[in-house]
């Protein structure tokens, strides 16, 4: 295709991103799948309430749900903690057991 029209459009998603996603702190992009035939896992996780839920520095994002973010000191088991916490409740939730879209890597 044409290199402007694609750049241009390479923009446009980028500023989209930036609207909605949490890309000021660090993170591993979305956490979830979304579930097949079901909600998006962001917005599964916002209805049960999740936004802002911490364990230590690892946080559920207050801009996409989706996202897990590291305020500061996060370690890995600050992140699986919360893994397995947003995955409880919204199973509790909503029946939907939610599934990893990132791959933790054995220690």
């Amino acid at each position: 295709g044409d290199p402007l029209e694609i750049s241009k459009k390479i923009s446009e998603q980028m500023v989209a991103k930036g609207d909605t996603q949490d890309w000021k702190k660090p993170s591993a992009g979305c956490i979830f799948k979304n579930p097949e035939g079901e909600k998006a896992a962001g917005w599964l996780i916002e209805q049960a309430g999740l936004k802002g839920t911490r364990v230590g520095d690892a946080m559920v994002s207050l801009r996409h749900a989706n996202f897990i973010v590291n305020c500061g000191n996060a370690c890995s088991n600050d992140m699986l903690e919360l893994i397995s916490k947003v995955q409880a409740q919204v199973h509790k939730a909503h029946g939907v057991q939610l599934e990893l879209e990132v791959q933790v890597m054995p220690a």
